[in-house]
C-alpha cells in the first residue's frame, strides 16, 4: 500500500544493470540448449530504411548487446527513397531466409512506406518484437507468443526487484502498439488491475494517484511529476527524450519523485539495458519456434545443468 502522505519516503532506484547479468547468463545457456536440440545458430536481421538517427542509435545498442551474448546480427539497409514494393520484396526475402531467425524493422519508416506492410507481411515466427496481428492476438488470448521487448523487459525488471503484480493497482500511461497496449495486456495476465491512460484521458493525475505502480511510455519528458504519484508507489519509466541540454531524460520527473516514489527506474540505466537483452532472448525464442514449427514452442525450459549454470553466473 502507498505510504502515509506526511511520512518521507526513501526512493529505491531500480537499475537495469543488476538484472542484465542474469539475463546474459540465461541467454548464453538458452543458446546452448537450442544448439543441443538441433536448432540453428540464432541470427537477428535488422531492416533499416533511410538514416534516422534514433533508429541507427537503437541498432548500435542492439549490436553491442548481441556481441556480448554472442548472437549473430545482420544489417539490412535500404535507401530513404525505397518504394513499398522494394521494401516488401526485402521483407519477404528475410522471411524465407533459413539463416535468419528473427527480424526487426527499425522505426520510424520514411513517410512513403506503409507501416501496415510490416504488420501484415512479417512472418509471425520471426516477429521478434511481437507486432504482427498473430503475435498480438495470441498475447491478448494468453497464448504463447513473441512479446514486445520493451514491456516484457520492464516486467522482468519489476520481477527481479520483487514488485508484486498480482492484485496490484497499475496505471499505464501511453497506448502505443509496442509498449502501452501490450504492457496493459501483460499486466492483466499477471492479475493486476490495470487502467490504460492516453492523451485524451481527463485528469491524468487522478488516475496515476490511484495506482500502486505507474508505468509511463508517453514520449513526453517529465510528464509524471511528484504531485501525480501516491507516496510509496513504484514508477516504471520507459521514456527516452532528448532534453534541451542534450541529456537523455524519461517521461517521469526523476528528481521530483525522489522522496515520494517508493521505487523508480532511472533514465538512462533503468528499462533501457533490459530491452536489448530481452530482444536477444526473443531472438532465441524465435529459434525454438522455428525448430518446432509454431509459436507454441517459443516457451521452453532449460535442462537442470544449464539452469544451474545460470544461477551460478548470476550470483558471481
Amino acid at each position: 500500500m502507498p505510504a502515509d502522505q506526511d511520512v518521507p519516503v526513501e526512493t529505491y532506484v531500480l537499475k537495469g544493470s543488476r538484472l542484465a547479468k542474469r539475463l546474459r547468463a540465461e541467454i548464453m545457456a538458452s543458446q546452448q540448449h537450442l544448439l543441443d536440440i538441433g536448432g540453428v545458430t540464432p541470427r537477428l536481421a535488422t531492416l533499416l530504411v533511410g538514416e534516422d538517427p534514433a533508429a541507427i542509435a537503437y541498432r548500435s545498442s542492439i549490436e553491442r548487446t548481441f556481441g556480448r551474448v554472442e548472437i549473430e546480427h545482420t544489417r539490412v539497409e535500404l535507401p530513404e527513397e525505397t518504394s513499398n514494393m522494394r521494401f516488401l520484396e526485402t521483407l519477404r526475402h528475410l522471411n524465407a531466409d533459413p539463416e535468419i531467425t528473427a527480424i526487426l524493422v527499425l522505426m520510424p519508416l520514411p513517410p512513403q512506406i506503409d507501416p501496415h506492410l510490416v504488420l501484415e507481411n512479417l512472418s509471425p515466427l520471426k516477429d521478434v518484437d511481437g507486432i504482427t496481428p498473430t503475435n498480438a492476438g495470441r498475447l491478448h488470448l494468453g497464448l504463447p507468443s513473441l512479446r514486445p521487448s520493451t514491456p516484457a523487459g520492464g516486467l522482468a525488471l519489476l520481477d527481479h526487484y520483487g514488485v508484486t503484480l498480482d492484485g496490484a493497482r497499475v496505471t499505464v500511461v501511453g497506448r502505443s502498439n509496442v509498449v502501452g497496449r501490450p504492457l496493459a495486456t501483460m499486466l492483466s495476465l499477471r492479475h493486476a488491475t490495470v487502467t490504460l491512460c492516453h492523451s485524451h484521458t481527463k485528469d491524468l493525475g487522478a488516475e496515476t494517484r490511484r495506482a500502486e505502480i505507474v508505468c509511463v511510455a508517453a514520449g513526453h519528458a517529465g510528464l509524471i511529476t511528484g504531485d501525480m504519484v501516491s507516496p510509496g508507489a513504484v514508477v516504471l519509466d520507459f521514456g527516452v527524450n532528448v532534453a534541451d541540454d542534450g541529456q537523455i531524460v524519461g517521461d517521469a520527473d526523476f528528481e521530483g519523485l525522489q522522496g515520494i516514489a517508493g521505487a523508480i527506474t532511472p533514465v538512462p540505466g533503468g528499462t533501457g539495458p533490459v530491452t536489448a537483452l530481452t530482444l536477444a532472448r526473443n531472438t532465441l525464442a524465435a529459434g525454438f519456434a522455428a525448430l518446432g514449427g509454431n509459436l507454441d514452442h517459443v516457451e521452453y525450459t532449460l535442462p537442470d545443468r544449464l539452469q544451474q549454470r545460470v544461477e551460478s553466473a548470476a550470483t558471481q
